[in-house]
């Protein structure tokens, strides 16, 4: 299935207009990057960047693509054109399960006019989505350590394959497995589940269905003790272990969790059952995780689902894809609110220092920097990491691809070099520091002014 198509129109109807122009094979240079972040979010994810490198990498249009564009009016320069393009241009990108900051370039584009342009839509569309689950995944996995976090998000996913993204991004995060069946297929993702409220009431009594489960799944298993009523739902969870059940875990999805739980835990306690864990469910996010910590409830994880893959309140990330260079020229954006850094760039993350800074491209990381408020910061220039990387040349991939097993291990090392404050939910001291290099700040001034002469 090609994926050329899903673009907005007015990509191809640029496209037309640069090659009636004469100018699709200039030099352009774009960026992807989050302008701000969400409102008490204090740091990103990176996620998407292996999808999105592979669909560059395979981006063509068919010719029942083609036949559509002349249906519906695009000119046939424009479709003999497209009939064999391919993207034949470099990127370089920031390493998937990196976390980010605003305004740092998560994926630059490098290629002729057209190819440059024509990919925007599609790589938002895989880029911001899984930046933003990813990021509000880990959020929750930060709040809940140290219990555990399993994503249960597929039946409100915004579609099937939105839903199996979100498994592979909330895993990244640190989500230790999904009930997502094709997303451990696909991904190696452990898969984990229980069973519903229908399967207690397909059952004359709740002892009766809990007898049935456990002899299905001898090895152990995990019980959901709330179709009824709780404590009796614990109090038959013990009898089947007294009749030889082997149970690992007792599933709570509704409720007062902190009364519910302490109840259960006291009840297993009492049957001498302290190794059964209590996992709870039910519209979970970061905000009633940390409150639930915060009261001492008794549980050893949670699935979270809803407000995981559709990043509640959130909804959306706003990343944006921008022209930065044409030929050798810096490129800016002046309005109101949507500036932006002209040119090519790499960001310098200096940890000891909790500061990245984004320079020039092959500028050299900056021992020291005049900042914009007049105030010197000097860095610790041997400990500075370059975060872009070289990752696709001439339309292929140079970057290897991990196993999501491996970003989810790089993503856990790299947020542990964050300062411990940035993974508090209600962290409400100053952001991370990103500042911008005397090389870039040179560049705007210089676009600024070619402009102005034009």
């Amino acid at each position: 299935m090609s994926l050329a198509l899903t673009t907005d129109l007015y990509q191809l109807t640029m496209a037309d207009a640069y090659l009636k122009a004469g100018v699709q094979n200039k030099h352009a240079v774009f960026d992807l990057f989050v302008r701000t972040l969400p409102k008490g979010w204090s740091y990103l994810i990176a996620c998407g960047i292996d999808e999105a490198l592979e669909c560059l990498e395979n981006f063509k249009f068919l010719p029942e693509d083609i036949d559509f564009l002349r249906k519906n009016g695009l000119s046939h320069d424009l479709c003999d054109y497209l009939m064999n393009f391919r993207f034949t241009g470099d990127v370089r990108a920031v390493d998937e399960g990196t976390p980010v900051f605003q305004n740092e370039p998560l994926l630059e584009v490098t290629g002729n006019l057209i190819e440059a342009q024509i990919v925007e839509t599609l790589l938002l569309s895989i880029i911001n989505y899984q930046t933003l689950v990813c990021s509000k995944a880990s959020r929750i996995v930060e709040a809940a350590r140290p219990a555990t976090i399993v994503d249960f998000g597929l039946r409100r996913a915004p579609g099937p394959e939105a839903g199996v993204r979100a498994a592979r991004a909330a895993f990244i995060a640190g989500a230790i497995a999904t009930s997502n069946v094709e997303a451990g297929r696909r991904f190696g993702i452990p898969i984990s589940g229980t069973h519903a409220h229908s399967f207690v009431m397909a059952f004359p009594t709740e002892l009766e269905a809990f007898r049935a489960w456990c002899k299905a799944y001898p090895e152990g298993t995990t019980l959901l003790i709330d179709t009824y009523d709780i404590a009796q739902g614990a109090r038959n969870a013990c009898q089947v272990v007294r009749e030889g059940a082997a149970l690992k875990a007792v599933r709570i999805d509704s409720g007062d969790f902190v009364t519910n739980t302490r109840q259960v835990r006291a009840i297993l306690n009492d049957a001498g059952l302290e190794h059964v864990r209590i996992l709870v469910s039910g519209d979970m996010n970061e905000n009633k995780i940390d409150a639930l910590k915060k009261a001492e409830a008794p549980i050893d994880g949670y699935g979270v689902g809803t407000d995981m893959v559709t990043a509640r309140p959130e909804s959306a990330l706003g990343g944006v894809y921008k022209l930065v260079q044409v030929d050798s020229l810096p490129r800016i954006k002046t309005s109101s609110g949507k500036a932006t850094w002209p040119g090519a760039k790499q960001v310098w993350r200096y940890p000891d220092d909790n500061v990245d800074v984004i320079c020039a491209y092959k500028e050299d990381a900056p021992r020291e920097l005049l900042c914009e408020q007049g105030e010197r910061l000097v860095l610790h220039h041997k400990v500075a990491t370059p975060l872009l990387g070289s990752a696709m040349v001439v339309g292929r991939r140079v970057y290897i691809a991990k196993s999501v097993l491996q970003v989810a291990e790089y993503c856990k090392e790299d947020l542990s070099y964050l300062p411990a404050y940035l993974k508090d939910i209600e962290c409400n001291t100053p952001p991370y520091r990103v500042e911008v290099s005397a090389e870039i700040r040179h560049q705007r001034n210089v676009a600024e002014a070619q402009r102005r002469l034009k």
